[in-house]
């Protein structure tokens, strides 16, 4: 899945030659997803009604599907004898959990209370949404931008763990403490504890299970040559038709209330963009400073910049209510960071070729499509 490989060089070009048509126009078929899922949405009657009724304890049984069958293969490609080599790196360990639960949460408090003073509901939504660190979609962005699989599951794992344990005393700090002490308006939040282990257990837990145990069981019954050079190409493509079907399906579950407050979406969205520039920017250059390679810095930088919007939205949902502003910050949430993300995708694979020279990195981290 090497997308984003041009054909300036000359080694490239034979690779992107024999890319499918899903990897060729990548971007152009998420575009598409999210204009389906939202115009599904807004014009088939009960079409968004029917989807979000199809949930077991509040967890969208379509989404769940969608991110399950996205998650699998990638996590099925980690070499898990290897994770050892992450464990022991505390550059990356260090650095992934201050940019994740002290400059993420800060830098969104900031955005929110500068951009949206007079919109109390979408500021904290958008809290909510910086406090709900990335535990699934990131996987695939790392994977795209040919990131460190074996880090990526270490600091995805090391975010839910983290998760468990502070999402709700960040909550309070930020939304009841914090603007306390600044003289601001306060809010509460009521997060189940159980909802957060039930999303870590459901979008981490039974994909990285179901992964590990594939390449434990394929190796030990064909051997690693065979599990790599043909099982995996096999299921490699299913990734990205997970991908675009859990897109279809969350902007469809909102694409009525998106579609007819589109100036509300735009005040939700700049704060937003901003969060995910910074965020990505300042961790790809911390990765840089502290003399990480390429994929571990990608790697650093996807799962700093993304977040977890299927817990941002159960949360808002279940303490304001499914139509109140909360939800909806956190429903524009993955509009806006699906198709920034993608992008990224592009800029890290530029940046691939203009800051880390060809000598060790090929080696290193070959494209997935190559290892496919």
């Amino acid at each position: 899945m090497s997308r984003g490989l041009t054909a300036d060089d000359p080694a490239e070009a034979g690779v992107v030659a024999k890319l499918s048509t899903l990897d060729r126009f990548l971007p152009v078929w998420i575009l598409a997803a999210m204009a389906v899922g939202l115009l599904a949405g807004r014009f088939i009657p009960g079409f968004g009604e029917a989807l979000g009724a199809v949930a077991v304890d509040g967890v969208s049984l379509p989404i769940a599907l969608g991110l399950l069958i996205m998650m699998y293969p990638v996590l099925a490609k980690v070499r898990y004898d290897r994770l050892d080599t992450v464990t022991g790196d505390r550059r990356l360990l260090v650095a992934s959990l201050v940019l994740n639960w002290l400059i993420g949460p800060a830098l969104m408090f900031a955005l929110a209370w500068l951009l949206l003073p007079d919109l109390p509901e979408y500021r904290t939504g958008l809290i909510i949404v910086g406090l709900a660190r990335c535990i699934a979609m990131v996987i695939i962005w790392n994977d795209l931008a040919c990131g460190d699989r074996e880090a990526a599951a270490v600091l995805v794992a090391l975010n839910s763990v983290f998760q468990v344990l502070a999402f709700g005393a960040l909550g309070w700090f930020y939304l009841a403490v914090l603007p306390g002490w600044l003289g601001l308006p306060t809010a509460g939040l009521d997060v189940s504890p159980w909802a957060i282990v039930r999303s870590v257990l459901i979008f981490l837990g039974v994909p990285l299970l179901a992964g590990y145990l594939t390449r434990r069981l394929g190796e030990r019954a064909k051997g690693r040559e065979w599990y790599e050079d043909r099982f995996l190409p096999r299921i490699g493509p299913f990734a990205l038709y997970g991908l675009l079907f859990t897109i279809v399906i969350l902007f469809a579950l909102q694409g009525e209330a998106i579609t007819s407050r589109p100036l509300d979406v735009v005040r939700i969205a700049l704060p937003l963009l901003l969060y995910f520039a910074v965020m990505w920017a300042g961790s790809y250059a911390l990765g840089r400073a502290v003399g990480l390679n390429y994929a571990r810095t990608t790697t650093l930088a996807f799962t700093a910049a993304g977040n977890n919007f299927e817990l941002a939205i159960a949360v808002a949902i279940a303490t304001f209510g499914a139509t109140s502003g909360q939800a909806l910050a956190g429903v524009v949430g993955p509009l806006i960071e699906v198709p920034v993300l993608v992008a990224l995708v592009y800029v890290s694979l530029w940046l691939r070729r203009r800051l880390f020279p060809a000598r060790t990195e090929a080696a290193e981290h070959t494209p997935s499509g190559a290892r496919e």
